[in-house]
């Protein structure tokens, strides 16, 4: 994550009245771990990154509208160029790129990369959040688990599914894996928050 967004999560954790040791147990990292995200020196995975703004009732817009999106207008059609997309680099090498230019509360609209061998969470650790996911694979071959399904999807193949079902992402080939996905109905209300299973 960039400076911006790590020095958001620490205002986020010290709004919410949780010590570094209370966030990392709700979303079930160590103590140290969350101290490295926060101060830069690690980047979280893709399942602690949902899990952490879940846990603090953000939403991922929230973490990542950083200065370049402050500068935009708004107005009824908003352009986002590429050097104003906010850009998370995971702990496991997957890329999010954010397609919209500012916070919304519908949508996670998202263009995202797996590098060969990547996966959505450290040791391929299923994750789940609230919300249904869409998503449409644009090059490369990606390997999805939900639940006890696992399907191979190839370039130009779409998906679909209620994100509450346990789920992992998989780059097994040997190119780059890069879709659009977008997370609808994520609610940072709830306190069913995003969690690994067996991790």
């Amino acid at each position: 994550m960039d400076p911006d967004a790590c020095a958001r999560l620490r205002a986020a954790r010290v709004a919410a009245n949780l010590s570094v040791r209370e966030l990392s147990r709700r979303v079930g990292i160590s103590a140290s771990m969350l101290s490295q995200i926060e101060n830069g020196r690690a980047q979280p995975s893709v399942a602690t990154l949902y899990a952490l703004v879940s846990a603090l009732s953000i939403s991922l817009d929230e973490l990542l509208a950083g200065t370049a999106t402050a500068r935009l207008e708004r107005r009824a059609v908003q352009v986002v160029t590429p050097e104003d997309r906010a850009v998370l680099v995971m702990d496991t090498g997957v890329t999010w790129v954010r397609l919209t230019p500012t916070a919304d509360p519908l949508v996670d609209a998202l263009l995202v990369t797996y590098p060969p061998g990547s996966s959505s969470s450290t040791g391929g650790a299923l994750m789940r959040h609230d919300g249904r996911e869409y998503g449409y694979l644009l090059s490369g071959r990606l390997t999805v688990r939900v639940g006890f399904d696992t399907v191979v999807l190839d370039a130009g193949s779409s998906i679909s599914f209620d994100s509450s079902i346990p789920h992992a992402y998989i780059n097994e080939g040997p190119d780059e894996a890069r879709g659009l996905w977008h997370v609808v109905g994520r609610s940072v209300d709830e306190s069913a928050q995003d969690q690994r299973i067996g991790g």
